[in-house]
């Protein structure tokens, strides 16, 4: 397919913007709105989207332009997912089972289960074979609909194979058409070796990790996971005020397990975000209230291990800016659909479709800081958008959860067939 694409018969062109300066964000009541033109046309040109508008205003194209008939189908753009962890060895199934039988988090990971799990398969692992694993399932989150994306590293806990999986990613941006934003996470739990000399895991990711990752320009943020059990509110600082140093911005795992700081740390510096937040209380909601960092919300981790889900009213309420990804991980979040997380949102968090929308798609994007490139329909902006089956309605996409809505994938104006 050509990259330059008519598509028309649109019942519905969601999330458009018609004039730069593009939104940063929306929080707060801005939450629901969702710019959206009925029975409307849209017009990309070399994989860019050069121009939409009503069916009315129908335009003459190019006989080398590809025509798509979009049927009565919605059109948007593909969802923005900020937080994944698809780079990893295996998958653990077998802890499904532990969680059935009602062994906790905490409990599975005494058990040599967890993070430290993923760490050691992945350490046996080469980097040939961890990229075609990764490659094999973001092609297919692409296909689901997922046209951004940001991959961790921290399965590795120790130089040379945090380095692997950097590698892995930056390898992974290279072989897909979709940004690829690449995290830092060797302080994803303390490895084995170092269980009783936690300053040591420390000064390793500081002196040793920190400083390769800037000499290859291996990560665009560096997120810690500040959480009972992991590491301290004043290990993060300093692990975070190391990477700074190196350019490296920050991003905050937080509040998953238990009220520990995580969200004060991330807004002490400055993170473009603070995950998780499954346990908030009113100082943590204030904190992120008085800040430009975003609150990323992982609804399909609450749904997997049980736990309670962020209060994405009581965040949206205090103004917060709140976006909604993923967490693919094979422990705790074995998805990366983000069609199902966007259902998640609704039914569990009670996010409006339009306020889900908007977290998986703009507020998903500057969250990555790509606002600029992804999340709306605006003239400018790649042209990766998702076009739907004939629906009913809005609601209809977060409400069909059980399938699919979706018909085609476009990937700068080229229909992804996976």
């Amino acid at each position: 397919m050509s990259s330059s694409v008519f598509i028309k018969n649109i019942a519905r062109l969601l999330q458009v913007e018609q004039n730069p300066p593009f939104e940063m964000a929306r929080r707060g009541t801005e939450m629901k709105q969702l710019p959206s033109i009925d029975h409307a046309f849209l017009l990309i040109e070399n994989g860019n989207i050069a121009d939409f508008g009503s069916m009315e205003q129908y335009p003459t194209v190019p006989s080398y332009y590809t025509v798509i008939d979009a049927k009565g189908g919605y059109v948007l753009p593909t969802w923005c997912d900020s937080h994944t962890h698809i780079v990893f060895a295996a998958t653990r199934e077998e802890e499904f089972v532990y969680k059935i039988q009602g062994m906790s988090y905490e409990d599975i990971a005494a058990k040599g289960g967890g993070i430290l799990n993923s760490a050691r398969k992945l350490q046996a692992m080469s980097e040939d074979e961890l990229f075609e694993q990764a490659l094999h399932r973001l092609r297919r989150l692409i296909a689901l609909g997922t046209g951004a994306i940001e991959i961790k590293s921290g399965y590795g806990l120790s130089t040379d194979a945090e380095l692997k999986m950097l590698r892995v990613i930056r390898r992974l941006k290279a072989a897909v058409p979709i940004p690829v934003k690449a995290t830092f996470l060797g302080a994803h739990a303390f490895p084995q070796a170092y269980r009783h000399n936690r300053n040591g895991y420390i000064r390793l990711i500081i002196e040793e990790m920190l400083p390769q990752i800037a000499a290859e320009q291996l990560a665009d943020y560096c997120d810690v996971f500040c959480d009972k059990g992991f590491f301290t509110p004043e290990e993060s600082n300093e692990i975070l005020q190391a990477a700074r140093r190196y350019g490296l911005k920050a991003k905050v795992h937080a509040n998953e397990l238990g009220i520990t700081g995580g969200v004060q740390v991330a807004v002490e510096n400055a993170a473009i975000s603070a995950d998780h937040l499954e346990c908030m209380d009113e100082a943590a909601i204030a904190a992120l209230a008085n800040s430009d960092t975003f609150a990323t919300l992982l609804p399909a981790c609450a749904f997997f291990l049980g736990l309670s889900y962020a209060p994405a009213r009581q965040l949206m309420e205090a103004n917060v800016p709140i976006a909604i990804a993923s967490d693919f991980n094979p422990g705790t979040s074995p998805t990366g659909n983000m069609n199902f997380v966007v259902s998640l949102a609704c039914i569990k968090m009670k996010m409006l479709p339009e306020e889900a929308i908007n977290a998986a798609t703009l507020n998903g994007a500057a969250a990555m800081e790509l606002q600029h490139e992804c999340g709306t329909i605006a003239r400018g902006k790649r042209g990766n958008v998702i076009i739907t089956k004939p629906i009913p309605a809005l609601a209809y996409l977060p409400y069909n959860f059980g399938d699919t809505s979706i018909a085609r994938v476009l990937i700068n104006g080229s229909e992804w067939l996976g």
